[in-house]
């Protein structure tokens, strides 16, 4: 049933490196189909089931024929010359490449995933989501049929050791991020690139021009989205602002590429539902209009929401530093400014002497917690101003991820009033 991925792990002592969501689904593929296989799992934490722990876990690696890696754990730092290192993406794609569209990008591939996923389904194709939406592919595999549409998104962790990519790859863009994982810029554009990197003839990159020239270096078929012009009503349009125009027509030239009928596809992007903490209105409370966009954690997303709210007077910046250059935001702040910057976190003292030192006139204002914020909000907020939370930063120092950072903010804007 999967015999490309099962003649590669065949008689190889494999170690599965991670043990969260996609370390536990690979665990139960294996029993399932490899069940007389030596496997065995090497995480930090000492779990159950988990035989290499501690802070020396990753050295276990060099006592196996094979590792499959989960995407949370770094390597940039171990020496793994020698290693074989593969993922439940790679093996899945050398099996299922030709039934797969996927889709990367440092901001905007959850909503063209889910649209893309939205368009087929809703067109009567049997397509299945599956990847960093939350959805480990082994656990889909099963459900896969000759007709299927697999729309998987891939982020630059899963992309990492991949050695196939898909049929249709859809590369939204590339800006600076996680260099706490990849150590520099080069080696996560690298992660990024392998979503195209093996393709064959007949597969095709979907990607924006600003990537064109790159892409051309690897020999693919191209489609610029950026520069396609479908009949599109942006006033119907469900998700808000010009880098959402993006993702769409990128949705469409993913289905044309993979030969669905663009014209059978394109009225359905006005049902979709957009996804939660995306430039989603919160509502108004006590005279003031609360915009969740939890999901920024780079200075190009606080600055596309800012352009596509238009007027924004409390912006909520900062949270864990990955070292993320901030030039951008510091500029654009320095044209468009926002009357109130609230500052949390490391990334948020390094934004706001950044901002200091750049000349950014707004009122410049430090919060240790959500809590905190608010009470500055409710001292200097007046009917009409908007609030917007696009922090340009990570959330884990305060939160176990965006969600719950965005949830926070929707509960006490809820209370506001």
């Amino acid at each position: 049933m999967f015999d490309l991925i099962l003649n590669r792990l065949r008689g190889k002592r494999i170690l599965i490196l991670g043990f969260g969501r996609e370390g536990r689904s690979t665990a139960v593929f294996l029993k399932k189909y490899l069940p007389d296989a030596q496997v065995a799992v090497a995480d930090k934490n000492p779990l159950e089931g988990v035989k290499h722990s501690g802070e020396h876990y990753l050295e276990a690696v060099y006592d196996y024929d094979i590792v499959i890696k989960t995407p949370g754990i770094s390597l940039k730092d171990f020496d793994t010359k020698g290693v074989e290192i593969t993922s439940q993406t790679d093996l899945f794609l050398s099996q299922f490449h030709s039934q797969t569209i996927g889709i990367s990008g440092t901001k905007g591939k959850s909503t063209t995933t889910s649209l893309i996923y939205h368009l087929l389904k809703s067109s009567g194709y049997d397509a299945i989501l599956t990847g960093n939406i939350g959805i480990p592919c082994f656990d889909i595999m099963e459900q896969i049929q000759k007709d299927s549409i697999v729309v998987y998104e891939l982020s630059a962790h899963q992309l990492e050791y991949v050695h196939n990519s898909p049929r249709v790859g859809v590369l939204l863009n590339v800006f600076e991020e996680h260099l706490d994982h990849f150590g520099t810029f080069e080696r996560y554009k690298h992660a990024k690139f392998n979503l195209l990197r093996y393709m064959g003839a007949d597969d095709y990159a979907v990607v924006h021009d600003t990537l064109m020239m790159e892409t051309l270096g690897l020999g693919v078929n191209n489609v610029t989205f950026s520069r396609m012009d479908f009949d599109i009503d942006e006033e119907a349009l469900p998700i808000l602002g010009p880098h959402n125009l993006l993702n769409a027509r990128a949705a469409l030239c993913a289905c044309a590429a993979y030969g669905v009928d663009v014209q059978e596809v394109i009225l359905h992007l006005y049902s979709f539902k957009p996804l939660e903490h995306r430039l989603e209105p919160v509502g108004t409370f006590g005279g003031v209009t609360f915009i969740n966009d939890s999901i920024s954690t780079i200075p190009q997303a606080a600055i596309a929401a800012c352009q596509t709210l238009g007027r924004v007077d409390f912006l909520l910046l900062g949270g864990f530093d990955r070292d993320i250059d901030y030039t951008p935001l510091v500029d654009y702040m320095k044209e468009h400014p926002v009357p109130h910057l609230l500052f949390t976190g490391k990334a948020g003292e390094r934004m706001m002497a950044m901002m200091k030192a750049g000349g950014v006139v707004s009122n410049l204002v430090v919060y240790h917690n959500m809590e905190e914020a608010f009470d500055y909000l409710k001292s200097h907020a007046r009917q009409g101003d908007v609030c917007l939370l696009s922090p340009a930063a990570s959330s884990y120092d305060q939160y176990k991820n965006f969600e719950e950072r965005g949830a926070k903010f929707k509960q006490l804007a809820s209370h506001s009033v």
